[in-house]
C-alpha cells in the first residue's frame, strides 16, 4: 500500500503531456489575473513597473491579479499588443473568468477569423 498520490501529468493525443490539466489540480484554475502575476514575475517587473506599462495605476494591476477586477475583453487584447502576447489566449482566459464566475462550467477555445 502506498499514500503517495498519483500525480502523473496526462497525456494529449499525440503522446505528449498536457501540462496545464496537471497544474491546474495543484494549484486551481490559471485565470487571467494569475497569468498577469506569472509574466511580471518572469519578467522579474514589480508592480508599479508593469501598471505604468499599461497605463493603469499600481492598486488596479492588483486588483487585477488577485481576482478583485475584471478585465473586459478589449483591454485584455489591449494588454497583449502592448506586451507582445497572444491577444488569442488574453482573450481566452477572460471569457473563461467570466463564465466561472457565472458558475457556468465551460471552456473556451478562441479562434481568429
Amino acid at each position: 500500500m502506498t499514500t503517495k498520490r498519483n500525480r502523473k501529468p496526462a497525456k494529449t493525443d499525440n503522446g505528449s503531456v498536457d501540462a496545464l490539466p496537471f497544474l491546474e489540480k495543484l494549484t486551481g484554475p490559471l485565470t487571467f489575473g494569475r497569468m498577469m502575476e506569472s509574466f511580471r514575475l518572469c519578467d522579474e517587473s514589480s508592480q508599479a513597473e508593469l501598471a505604468r506599462k499599461l497605463a493603469i495605476s499600481r492598486q488596479h494591476l492588483c486588483d487585477i491579479e488577485k481576482g478583485r477586477r475584471q478585465v473586459s475583453v478589449e483591454r485584455a487584447v489591449e494588454f497583449a499588443r502592448i506586451l507582445g502576447y497572444s491577444e488569442r489566449q488574453f482573450v481566452a482566459l477572460v471569457l473563461e473568468d467570466q463564465l466561472r464566475n457565472a458558475r457556468l462550467k465551460m471552456k473556451v477555445i478562441v479562434e481568429a477569423a
